[in-house]
């Protein structure tokens, strides 16, 4: 279990104010963020609108020591936000058509990230089933670039965003889960990894609720 308390203030009757997660959240070691974001609130402001989604999986990447990583090619102008502080989203784009959200974690110069790849939807669901097309259900967010494409999420807007300030987006502190209800299991889509960091544990999953 983590030492990092999360905590969260109870609903007052207003509009909700951001409760960003503070960086010192971030400055931490990749997998305990990895786990610890599970069950936290990923928000996003959309046209006016607060999207709201609770994390349900993640996928965390280590930096120089992670051939999956791709920080792990030394510093580029793509991979620039990973060497900064932490506490930034990195977002780039896959296909040339999903971007993909993480979050930069750990001290500068060790360029790690988490993958966000799935939340469940708390706030803005329908906004979030327009943007998709109307996907709804299971369908809507279990993926990174679906759940980028149902919150508005873009490589052009929030790439190198600071997600401590409460702006745009941020992550709130949210449910915790017991480690009886997590999985873990290797990363998807990392083939071109050496065995060892192919095969490594380092994707943190809910179990799914009846």
């Amino acid at each position: 279990m983590s030492a990092f308390e999360l905590t969260s203030e109870a609903p007052s009757s207003g509009p909700a104010q951001p409760t960003p997660l503070e960086r010192a959240f971030y400055a931490r070691d990749t997998l305990e963020i990895a786990r610890d974001l599970l069950g936290c609130r990923l928000v996003v402001e959309c046209d006016g609108e607060r999207l709201v989604g609770r994390i349900t999986e993640t996928e965390g990447y280590l930096g120089f020591a992670d051939t999956a990583c791709h920080s792990s090619h030394g510093r580029t102008p793509r991979t620039e936000v990973m060497f900064g502080p932490p506490g930034y989203a990195y977002v780039y784009l896959i296909y040339g058509i999903h971007d993909m959200l993480n979050l930069v974690v750990g001290p500068e110069d060790d360029p790690c990230a988490v993958l966000i790849r799935a939340i469940e939807p708390l706030e803005g669901e329908a906004s979030m089933i327009a943007h998709r097309r109307g996907k709804k259900g299971r369908e809507l967010a279990n993926g990174p670039g679906k759940l980028t494409q149902a919150l508005g999420i873009t490589k052009a807007r929030f790439n190198r965003h600071d997600v401590c300030l409460g702006e745009g987006l941020w992550v709130e502190p949210g449910e915790r889960f017991d480690d009886a209800d997590v999985v873990t299991g290797p990363r998807i889509g990392i083939d071109y990894a050496e065995p060892e960091h192919r095969d490594a544990p380092w994707r943190f999953l809910v179990k799914r609720r009846k």
